[in-house]
This record gives structure tokens, C-alpha cells and sequence, in this order.
């Protein structure tokens, strides 16, 4: 097959182009899954709190009442970043069983993960500046 016979004679550019991949696929399921309005505007919230906080650190009646407001939010935002993470969940596990077996003869053997690891980082970033998911 030409994808194993590319892992073997090519295995970080291999590593590199899964990461890209995957990256961009999870990316894409943030991008129709979220709902980036509601994201911005509790991060906003969340920005003005602390501001206001900072004002009232002498105030604990005050700092109780902002804490509050805040982590009122708290659970409407891990939804939103629960439900990309949930989608892509058990694909992710099969393909890095996949990859771990796929590796395991190559030169890279002990160290696939971290290139793994570290380009999807790298693109995770571009991707998700382009996609604006700040």
C-alpha cells in the first residue's frame, strides 16, 4: 500500500503529514462545531470581569459577587470546548493505535510521537488563525 511503504521510507515527513491532517480535520469540526459568537462573547465577559476585579481587590463582597458572574460562564464554555473533543475522541485513540503499530519499525520509532506532537502544535496555531478560533 502506499501509505506504509511512505511511513517507511519517509517517516517524519510521514509523522509531519499525518499531523497536518489530523490537525486540520480536528480544526474543522471546532470551526462547524462551536459556536464561536457565544465563544467571543463569554471571553469578552470574562476579559471585563477581570478587569473589574482588579478595581475591587479590596472589596471581597465585590470580588465575591464578579467571581460569581464568572464562574456562571463556566459551564456553557466547557461545553463549547467539550463538544469538538468529544466528536473526535474515538477516531483520534484508533488512529494512534494505527500510528504507534505503523512506526514501530521505522527510524523514528521512539521519538514518532513527539514529531507528532510538536508539528501538530505548530499547525494547530496556523490553523487555527486562519480559521480565526482565537
Amino acid at each position: 500500500m502506499v501509505i506504509l511503504e511512505f511511513i517507511q521510507t519517509n517517516p517524519r515527513t510521514s509523522i509531519i503529514t499525518f499531523s497536518f491532517i489530523v490537525t486540520f480535520l480536528i480544526t474543522l469540526v471546532t470551526f462547524f462545531v462551536t459556536d464561536r459568537d457565544l465563544m467571543k462573547e463569554i471571553k469578552k465577559k470574562q476579559k471585563w470581569l477581570k478587569s473589574e476585579m482588579k478595581k475591587y481587590k479590596d472589596n471581597s463582597d465585590k470580588m465575591m459577587e464578579l467571581n460569581k458572574q464568572m464562574m456562571e460562564q463556566l459551564p456553557e464554555q466547557m461545553k463549547q470546548s467539550f463538544k469538538p473533543m468529544l466528536i473526535t475522541l474515538i477516531p483520534l485513540l484508533i488512529l494512534f493505535v494505527w500510528l504507534r503499530k505503523e512506526y514501530a519499525t521505522t527510524i523514528i520509532a521512539k521519538t514518532w510521537i513527539w514529531w507528532y506532537i510538536g508539528s501538530s502544535i505548530v499547525f494547530s496555531m496556523l490553523l487555527r488563525k486562519v480559521f480565526k478560533l482565537e
